[in-house]
């Protein structure tokens, strides 16, 4: 029974399921912190150089598949390190000088990220560059822009998209931001309180790749702002994507028609034949939930924790982990499912109802010196009175909008769609010149982005 009850506690306990992804970052930590031993005089340099090899060749078997991980690891670090010890012996119990598994794991968590953050950027570039495709594919399409999903002004398509290149590029700068604060380096706070040793911070930093180390022993090893601060970016991104792929899923399903997704990403019904499903869409769309939910556990795990560390601190890799996976995934999925949308241009202008023109009617009148909110209820009449009566704005007669008001003239002929997205020519307005300048813009963004 008690031997059971050991196990029990043994898993428990044991992180080693989910935290072996971390050995590279757990091996390079440990490289660097042998050669400052050395460097320091703190270990002989025989023992540095047995440490190197022991751990290079740990690290080569890990990465091959041959690495045997025992049930009685409890996580990465101590299935490395009893490794070490079966490879060269005692001299194994000399790497651990200097440092402590609470400075240890801070260490490998902010490398991880660090490296984690390096690829989330890229798949952030390739996103943003397919948005840009995709718009500058359809730079000529127009479509109804919507408030409270109901046909508001019209727009040009790739105005939209662009919209989404906006989001994802404050995203972006959200992740860069995020990336000061992850890249500072916790060794040399030992437990709590620091290392009696002579250790050199700074060399490790510089070994690792890190801009600065920490101020604050207590603060180093029990600081996980860094990773909410990243599943917060990641919360919000995931909000961008879901919005984004819903109006995917709207604009193909059959009442809207705007687009095709490629097959590659939809998939079949089991019963109805003549069914497409937007599945990676919604998939996408639905994966936003999980992420709030590593963010939310972060942040209860968190929130009652005296200084220093605490076991509980554990957990955080389970939600870091899981943020960063569906990050990952989700946006290079998104961009390759971008890059295979077909735009319907003719589904979207013929699906414009005219009422949309109802601003352009009001901006009329007030060119013609009304005031705007005497204008606006005049355009209003006309579009209830045309809905009421199953008419098109642009089918009433200069005579007909002469009832509304005596300021309508022969040139009121000349409010169109066209007219309408040329009269947007403002700064971040969908006139078409506007517009390509805009995708020139972000063209140059992306393609100037490392």
């Amino acid at each position: 029974m008690l031997e059971s009850k050991s196990r029990q506690v043994q898993e428990y306990v044991g992180s080693l399921q989910f935290d072996r992804r971390l050995y590279r970052q757990d091996i390079a930590g440990s490289l660097a912190h042998a050669r400052m031993l050395g460097r320091q005089g703190i270990i002989a340099e025989t023992d540095v150089n047995e440490i190197v090899a022991g751990l290079n060749t740990i690290a080569g078997e890990i990465s091959s598949g041959s690495f045997i991980f025992k049930p009685e690891d409890e996580d990465i670090h101590m299935a490395i390190e009893g490794r070490l010890f079966e490879l060269i012996g005692d001299t194994a119990g000399r790497l651990h000088t200097g440092r402590s598994r609470n400075d240890q794991v801070a260490l490998d968590i902010r490398l991880y990220l660090k490296d984690e953050i390096a690829q989330i950027q890229q798949e952030l570039r390739a996103l943003r560059t397919s948005l840009v495709g995709l718009a500058e594919r359809n730079a000529d399409t127009v479509i109804a822009g919507y408030t409270h999903l109901q046909q508001a002004q019209p727009v040009l398509f790739a105005h939209h998209m662009l919209a989404y290149f906006e989001m994802f590029g404050r995203d972006r700068a959200r992740l860069d931001d995020c990336l000061r604060r992850v890249d500072i380096m916790p060794l040399g706070a030992g437990a709590l309180a620091g290392v009696t040793y002579p250790i050199d911070r700074e060399y490790v930093a510089q070994e690792l790749g890190f801009s600065k180390i920490t101020a604050n022993s207590m603060d180093a090893v029990s600081d996980r702002d860094f990773i909410a601060e990243f599943n917060a970016f990641a919360a919000i991104l995931m909000t961008h994507v879901s919005r984004m792929c819903e109006e995917l899923v709207l604009w193909s399903s059959t009442e809207f028609g705007f687009i095709s997704i490629g097959e590659g990403f939809t998939t079949g019904s089991s019963i109805m034949p003549q069914k497409r499903n937007p599945d990676l869409a919604e998939l996408a769309r639905g994966k936003v939930g999980r992420v709030y939910g590593d963010l939310m556990a972060i942040l209860t795990t968190m929130k009652g924790l005296p200084l220093s560390y605490n076991r509980d601190l554990q957990e955080d890799k389970v939600h870091v982990f899981d943020a960063v996976d569906a990050v990952k995934q989700t946006i290079s999925i998104c961009a390759s499912m971008l890059d295979s949308i077909t735009v319907n241009a003719a589904r979207a202008r013929e699906a414009i109802k005219d009422y949309v023109l109802a601003t352009d009617l009001a901006d009329y009148l007030v060119y013609k010196g009304m005031p705007f909110r005497t204008a606006h209820g005049v355009a209003a009449r006309v579009s209830t009175d045309a809905a009421a009566r199953g008419r098109r704005l642009l089918d009433y007669t200069v005579e007909e909008l002469k009832e509304y008001s005596e300021l309508f003239q022969e040139d009121v002929k000349a409010v169109t769609i066209e007219s309408s997205l040329d009269a947007r020519d403002v700064h971040g307005g969908t006139a078409p010149a506007r517009v390509n300048a805009a995708l020139a813009a972000a063209r140059s963004q992306v393609e100037g982005e490392s």
